[in-house]
């Protein structure tokens, strides 16, 4: 590898063969020397579980035969990619780990259960700077093209100016042409959530079962969120810290008698 050009890691939570981690292979060759490792399967919804009481297996694989770089599909889950490729795969730090692109939203809530984010922000617990790429279309036969011009925005001024320690782009596109999709916003997660429920059904043989199934619910009206900026058409970016300590409560939490 040319030392001139940045050493960029590519993962997702979709599987090695999915077709947004494709496009994003192709923009990543664009702009430094690539090595993929990501998951031999569909991880989607795994946030950042990791694999440690089964068989981890990695190996090297051959998706296409014109390509150059070096990919490894990977047993596990997605922040078990990024562990063993920087702990085993590749021979110094990335510069960059790009995730992606996802089919589907992790805009606002869920930010904490996406393998692709949970993915992003391993890399960032590494020392990585680290981006999270969604499309908001769950077709197999979604069109990533569109999204080139926006990854490579993004990714190219994460390059030029770095990220600060501990901090990582969760980075969500609208579906749309390139000229339906108005430019990149930086926002703040909206407060959504889930409304869930169990569809309970019971197998031929008398075992009950269940479908997760729910209903997203934003009641943020804020101008300044991911979901606003996706509603009116614009690609959202928000910087996302895997610091789970709630500051602000930390004095209050003080004044409470928890020694008597």
């Amino acid at each position: 590898m040319k030392k001139n050009k940045p050493l960029i890691l590519v993962t997702n939570d979709d599987g090695i063969t999915a077709p947004g981690i494709r496009t994003l292979i192709e923009v990543m060759k664009e702009l430094g020397d690539v090595v993929v490792v990501a998951p031999d399967s569909p991880q989607s919804g795994m946030g950042h579980a990791i694999t440690i009481s089964d068989t981890l297996y990695c190996e090297e694989v051959t998706i296409k035969e014109s390509y150059k770089h070096k990919e490894y599909s990977c047993s596990g889950t997605p922040a078990d990619c990024v562990k063993i490729a920087t702990q085993e795969i590749l021979h110094r730090k990335p510069d960059l780990c790009v995730s992606g692109i996802n089919h589907g939203s992790n805009s606002s809530i869920n930010v904490i259960y996406s393998g692709t984010m949970s993915a992003a922000v391993e890399a960032g617990i590494e020392g990585i700077p680290a981006i999270g790429f969604s499309l908001l279309d769950y077709s197999l036969n979604a069109d990533f093209e569109p999204a080139r011009k926006f990854v490579k925005a993004v990714t190219r001024n994460v390059l030029k100016n770095g990220l600060p320690k501990g901090v990582v782009l969760n980075v969500n596109i609208p579906k749309g042409t390139e000229k339906e999709i108005k430019g990149i916003k930086v926002c703040r997660q909206a407060n959504a959530h889930w409304e869930e429920e169990f569809d309970k059904r019971t197998n031929p043989q008398g075992r009950d079962y269940y479908w997760l199934t729910g209903t997203f619910v934003n009641k943020d009206d804020g101008d300044d969120t991911d979901e606003k900026a996706l509603q009116d058409g614009y690609v959202s970016v928000v910087p996302v810290q895997f610091d789970l300590t709630a500051h602000h409560f930390i004095n209050d939490l003080n004044s409470w008698e928890l020694n008597d």
